[in-house]
């Protein structure tokens, strides 16, 4: 099984700020995935041409199990608002996705602890802290069910904010106890490596800078492994938009 999960800047190419359907599908069709996580993705968004990108990268890669969960609703810097799951089809939303080759038997959502108050942030460069809020977060499960047996699949895309990334991360492995393993967590998480293994206890399928797209020096994005899975392969393509890289692993028992 095939894996990979690409945070895609909702289509945008960012040397440009073009959102190109076209070229978000090719770039998908090219990570031959069996399971594709998804996160920064728009649906019915003026700034993607008020594309579903979820349904456009599941016809290129030729997902017939899919799903989006959106974590806000409305669009950026006018009613942005945390979504709650009741949103109408047609309403304009952002979240993370989840698109599998094989047939899926369960979907869960996640609603992961939200950061209400506005917090000091250090952006690169900058002598002095600025104040920001953060986003909802929202995590997607699936159970995949492939011929040697089902295999859990969660994507999540996690806070900027270190010290409240990581209470979402434990938040977010506590609500995954009861669920079917293998498992694989998958997602920008926004923390390096070790940090990630260190909260969640689960093997890294791979180790591969992803962010900044052009010239990677940290990995923020993660495939992570708990109970009977081993990474045969690995990869961080750069693909022609977003500005992170993909991250890709090929699995087996």
């Amino acid at each position: 099984m095939r894996v990979a999960t690409f945070n895609i800047l909702h289509g945008r190419n960012p040397a440009d700020d073009v959102v190109d359907v076209g070229t978000f599908g090719s770039a998908i069709a090219s990570l031959e995935a069996d399971v594709l996580a998804l996160q920064e993705v728009d649906r019915n968004q003026p700034r993607s041409h008020l594309a579903d990108l979820t349904a456009v990268a599941a016809e290129a890669m030729g997902a017939s199990e899919h799903r989006f969960a959106a974590a806000m609703t409305g669009s950026p810097g006018a009613t942005w608002v945390a979504a709650t799951g009741e949103e109408q089809p047609d309403a304009a939303t952002y979240g993370v996705a989840l698109l599998s080759r094989h047939p899926v038997t369960a979907w869960h959502v996640v609603r992961l602890p939200v950061l209400k108050a506005p917090t000091p942030f250090w952006f690169h460069g900058d002598r002095l802290p600025t104040l920001v809020r953060d986003e909802a977060r929202v995590a997607l499960a699936a159970q995949v069910e492939l011929p040697g047996g089902p295999v859990t699949v969660v994507t999540t895309h996690l806070s900027f904010v270190p010290w409240w990334n990581g209470r979402q991360l434990r938040y977010l492995v506590r609500s995954l106890e009861v669920a079917e393993r293998p498992l694989v967590l998958t997602g920008d998480l926004n923390m390096g490596q070790r940090r990630a293994t260190g909260l969640t206890g689960m093997t890294p399928a791979g180790t591969w800078p992803t962010f900044p797209s052009d010239a990677p020096r940290e990995q923020l994005d993660h495939i992570l492994l708990d109970g009977g899975l081993t990474a045969t392969a690995t990869s961080a393509p750069h693909l022609p938009l977003s500005d992170h890289r993909a991250l890709v692993a090929d699995l087996e028992r």
